[in-house]
């Protein structure tokens, strides 16, 4: 799906856009011209404070439709109640924080906060606030409740903020938020009876009890595919390593810290699993003994740490599959297809997701990630450089086809 070209995927979807007091409220424009772009028909709403920023006669050119603007204009017209009706969705882009409290606790004190105590459908909120303010306890909290009910709300991108500030605050970009309309609006029901288990982030092995060996993993590509399969209607448990990742809603979520608890996990709940994906960065070796005790520098220049072999969780669980797909991640920084190919039939592996963590734009930590896709059987997807979240869909569509298809008896790679 390219989100990048227009298309016709929300034809005949009726949408409201809500539009708050942000310096963010001039990216709404582009945002609405993307949704009437993709056949959607929307209508505008907007709060006092943000026609200080733009001029309702923008919006109304753009969607052709009357923008509501105040409450007792709305009630005038019962606007409130007509707006709203037989809408599919309300996105409230950009959202100020000052917004999400009142959504939180269901204060209705101008036409937008109305609506939403009349609708019946359901809420995208792309907040967009100055630095620091995200971060806030009682933004977080807010932000909890709502996500608690239902609502989707798309984390903030980090960036230079209006205030000159660099944080956490700019509105998500428009790939992002179109990504979630469609997901919500669009939805594939397509892994509907499918028991998922994903892996994901990195293991943490103790040298002692304020040390440890770990990786560079985020663990943002097991989240996005353990979401992924929720939206496409699996059933998902993720077992994740320490993260700075929010549990997904809709996933049950096993927090697990070393290789070793990571593979108790999955062991636990590998009969249950239909379809398993190691996207996991688990730590190859681990220190044979742990110390009790915080070790002392004590003048040493140097210090030999002792290692030994973590557990080979996709060898074990390779060895006791009876029906399940088995899907590998290999991080590479060279010779990406032949370590790949090897790691693909070493392990025994139905699929495996080879990317190279040293290409530009890709890799631990971003957002984003190109790989290429190698099958049992010789198939081989090349899959560029894309979002996390629409990587996973890319992958999960190889693993239909496997699911579908059937395991080939025999490992065979060109």
């Amino acid at each position: 799906m390219d989100l990048d070209r227009p298309s016709a995927l929300l034809r005949g979807k009726r949408l409201v856009l809500g539009v708050t007091g942000s310096i963010a409220a001039y990216k709404a424009v582009s945002l609405l011209r993307a949704l009437t772009g993709r056949g959607a028909s929307v209508s505008v709403v907007m709060t006092n404070s943000a026609t200080k920023f733009l001029a309702p006669l923008t919006f109304e050119v753009l969607s052709g439709q009357p923008v509501t603007t105040g409450l007792f204009e709305a009630c005038e017209e019962m606007r409130h109640l007509t707006v709203p009706e037989g809408a599919h969705a309300i996105i409230v882009a950009p959202a100020t924080a000052n917004f999400l409290a009142k959504a939180a606790v269901g204060l209705a004190d101008d036409v937008l906060s109305t609506i939403l105590l009349t609708a019946q459908c359901p809420l995208i909120v792309v907040p967009a606030m100055d630095g620091g303010m995200w971060e806030h306890p009682t933004v977080a909290e807010h932000v909890r409740i709502l996500r608690a009910r239902g609502v989707v709300v798309l984390d903030p991108e980090e960036g230079p903020l209006a205030s000159g500030q660099v944080a956490q605050g700019r509105l998500a970009a428009e790939p992002r938020i179109l990504e979630a309309v469609q997901a919500l609006l669009t939805p594939q029901a397509d892994w509907l009876g499918q028991r998922v288990l994903v892996s994901a982030g990195p293991t943490q092995e103790a040298i002692d009890p304020v040390r440890f060996i770990s990786n560079r993993s985020s663990g943002k590509m097991g989240y996005a595919i353990a979401e992924a399969a929720r939206d496409r209607g699996g059933d998902v448990v993720l077992v994740t390593g320490p993260t700075a990742l929010r549990p997904p809603a809709g996933v049950e979520v096993v927090p697990v810290t070393s290789a070793q608890e990571m593979a108790d996990a999955l062991g636990r709940h590998f009969s249950w699993a239909t379809v398993v994906v190691m996207a996991a960065a688990v730590a190859d070796f681990r220190p044979r003994e742990q110390a009790a005790r915080k070790l002392k520098k004590q003048g040493r220049t140097s210090f030999t740490l002792d290692l030994e072999a973590a557990p080979d969780i996709l060898a074990m669980l390779s060895a006791q599959r009876t029906t399940q797909i088995l899907v590998g991640f290999a991080a590479e920084t060279e010779d990406l297809i032949s370590h790949a190919t090897a790691k693909l039939v070493g392990k025994g592996l139905d699929a495996i997701v080879a990317n190279d963590v040293t290409k530009e734009g890709a890799g631990f930590g971003s957002d984003n990630n190109a790989a290429v896709m190698l099958s049992r059987g010789g198939r081989r997807k090349e899959l560029g450089l894309m979002s996390k979240r629409r990587l996973a869909d890319e992958i999960l569509t190889e693993v239909r086809e496997l699911r579908t298809a059937g395991r080939p008896s025999a490992a065979t790679v060109e």
